[in-house]
Order: C-alpha cells, then structure tokens, then sequence
C-alpha cells in the first residue's frame, strides 16, 4: 500500500487541493511493480498477463498495462473499444462473459481477437454462425466450472455449481466435441475462473488438477489444445488477509504443467490495481447520534460499493496527522440509503474539512460507480513519481443531463 500521507512523491493534501475530493489517486509504480511480481514468479512458464479490465478501465491505466505487454480480458465489446483505443494488441484480447450479443462477437472477430472463452453451449453455437456470416473461424476455448469453492463471499465465487458462469465439468467433454463438430470455430483452448478475492492456494490448485484431468481425456478423442487459462481471482491485502503466496502458486503450476506442451494464460485484475489506488474523500460533518456517531464525507456508495454490496473492509485514515481524539463512528456518505457508508464502528480521529485516504480502492471502485442521487462521478489521477495527471474529469450536472430529453 501507498504511504499514508504521499502517493509516491505527491502529498494527498497537494492533490485533494488541486483536483477536489471525492477523488481517485493511482500510484503508476504500484501497477508496475505489481505486474512485474507476475512477469517474474512464472517467468519460467512465460505466460501471457491479461488484465481483467473490469478492474478498472480507465484509458490511462489500459494504456500503461498495454506498454508493459500485457493482454486483456474482457467482458463486454465497450472493454473491446477501449482495450483498442488503449492501444491494446488485439491479438492479446481474451473475450469472456455469459452474455456475449451477436454484435459484440461480431466485433471481436472483425479485430481478430485471440480467443473467446465460451460459457454456455448456445453461445458456442452462436459464435459459429456470426462466424460462419463472416467467413471467419472462431478461436474459441471452454470455460469450464470445476465446481470447486473458491471460500470466498458468494457475490463473488464464480466455479460452483450453483453459479451463471463457465460450463459444467460432467458436461464438459460432451460440450468439446460438440465444439470441435461446428465448422466455423478452432478450439484452442480451456479456462476456468472459480473466484474473486482468493485467499488461499488450494482451490486454485485443485481447479488445475481437474482441468488436466480433462485435458487428458480430450487428448484421447483427438482434441488437442493449446492453452490453459487459469483466470485471475488472486486476492489482496485489505484489511489483515494471509493472501496466495504468488512464487508457491508459480511452483505448483509450473510442477503440474511440466511435460506439457500448453500456453499458460492468466487474468489478473483486482491483485494488478487494488493497491494501488486509493479514494480521497472530504469529511462534511461529525454527527453524534442517539446510539452512534457519523462521520459523514462527500464520497458515498456511487464512488465505492464494495463495503455496501459485499461487505468490504477498506483501512480509512485521516491525511490530518494532528488530530489525537479518537472516537468510534460510522463512516457514511450523502446517498438516501442506509447502505450508504463505507465503513461501520471504526475508531477514527476527525474533524469536518479533514482529508480521508480510503486505500485499497484501484479495483472495483471506479468501474462500479454510478450516478445514483444525480452525483456525478469523481475525478482520477495517476501519479508518477513527483508527476501527476488528470485521467478522468469530475463529470458535471451538464454531462449526466446531455443524453436525456424532458418529453410532455
């Protein structure tokens, strides 16, 4: 995590007063050294680091990961464009998701994309008639669900058996044949993603094993494939968590894949971005209540959902080192809903006009915000070294309004 008072070289107070709170603050040398960790722990496997973009995907940040030689995971053909406007490679593009529209594939395929990863058998069936329409052959590869727990919060466990995601694992070898039949796609590929915010290796482990399993049955009916991809899901350091040592997961990957001609794919997000961002709020008022006490800032649930929508723990500190009386108070926004806070029962010393540094904000904040209560989206800053740079605007009560029309 960032120092508490600078992010970098920069002082949190400099920025707050140049670009006003709520604000988003990226440390450029935190995404590097974050993805170099990965570069460096498989390096004896070269895998291909595709950033999932639903992390954040602002272009300032795509751009930076796309001169590191990242690839991208995607999930949706706006993360396409802006991937490409990033200056993206095309042909490091892994398009997921359960919904793909025939107009996204058809997008995909125009860009020749790297692969898609196919979550449903009537997806597979329609990424071979758009591609059958554009004369075209489909790279594809099957995420299959190896139903394994990834014990994490269920909002965002992705390889059970009760989840939308991937294509069972007692269906998967039927759903491969299936693949190989249509004549406009070219299996290349497996993956799996069982999990955000993973605390522990074994699933991730466990997941591995029983794709081999698979891939060796596969191998026996004359399907043989390219790449595994092993998704993301690593977690990060929020509050006190033990996190996957990354060069133990790097051995026993390496271990598992040794005699096997396979591309190793992985989709980092949350453990490239989550550090390295964190969200400058204003407190507005200190209100003691009948039964608590309220901090009460200009950021809210729109800015950062994860306290709210999976009862996550950001560390919150006052950048005003001067002040020593500590109480015990709800931290909340302006939003109309009891939802609406960003942490419950934390001992904070603060004063209305402080400065508070919520860390751990790079993934899930930004790209989850919305306009709710007519608020407009906060600014965002990268900084390098002593340099910082604007890479999102406030929005303005003139840019939510634009689009919309008072009709009689």
């Amino acid at each position: 995590m960032t120092d508490s008072l600078k992010c970098e070289q920069v002082p949190y107070s400099t920025l707050a007063a140049q670009y006003g709170t709520p604000l988003y603050v990226y440390s450029q040398q935190a995404i590097t050294a974050a993805f170099v960790q990965y570069q460096q722990n498989f390096a004896s496997l070269n895998p291909l680091i595709c950033y999932a973009v639903k992390a954040n995907g602002n272009l300032s940040i795509l751009r930076h990961f796309a001169s590191l030689g990242s690839g991208f995971d995607i999930v949706s053909g706006g993360e396409l464009q802006r991937v490409l406007l990033a200056g993206g490679d095309a042909e490091k593009i892994l398009f997921s998701g359960v919904g793909k529209s025939k107009a996204e594939i058809e997008l995909a395929l125009t860009h020749n994309i790297l692969c898609f990863n196919v979550e449903s058998i009537p997806e597979l069936e329609r990424i071979n008639t758009v591609a059958g329409e554009l004369g075209k052959k489909a790279p594809i590869s099957l995420r299959i669900n190896p139903n394994v727990d990834a014990k994490t919060h269920p909002y965002i466990s992705t390889g059970l058996k009760a989840n939308k995601f991937g294509i069972a694992y007692n269906d998967a070898l039927t759903a491969y044949q299936l693949a190989a039949s249509l004549p406009n796609l070219n299996v290349i590929g497996i993956d799996c993603h069982i999990g955000s915010q993973l605390t522990d290796l074994s699933p991730l482990v466990e997941a591995l094993e029983r794709l081999l399993v698979l891939i060796d049955q596969l191998s026996t009916q004359g399907i043989q494939l390219q790449h595994i991809d092993l998704g993301g899901g690593i977690g990060i350091v929020y509050q006190h968590e033990d996190v996957p040592d990354l060069k133990a997961y790097a051995t026993a990957v390496e271990n598992l894949l040794s005699g096997r001609n396979l591309k190793l794919m992985l989709e980092p997000g949350r453990s490239l971005i989550g550090n390295a961002g964190n969200l400058l709020t204003t407190v507005e008022y200190i209100k003691q209540g009948e039964e608590k006490n309220f901090v009460i800032v200009d950021a809210a649930m729109n800015d950062l959902i994860r306290p709210a929508l999976y009862q996550g723990y950001h560390t919150i500190i006052n950048t005003n080192t001067t002040r020593t009386k500590e109480f015990v108070a709800d931290i909340v926004g302006p939003i109309c809903e009891s939802s609406d806070f960003l942490a419950k029962d934390r001992s904070i010393a603060a004063q209305a006009g402080d400065i508070l540094l919520v860390q751990s904000a790079g993934a899930y904040a930004s790209s989850m915000a919305s306009n709710y209560n007519t608020r407009c989206r906060a600014a965002e800053v990268l900084v390098n070294g002593g340099e910082h740079h604007l890479i999102r605007q406030r929005e303005s009560i003139a840019d939510l309004l634009a689009t919309e029309k008072a009709c009689l």
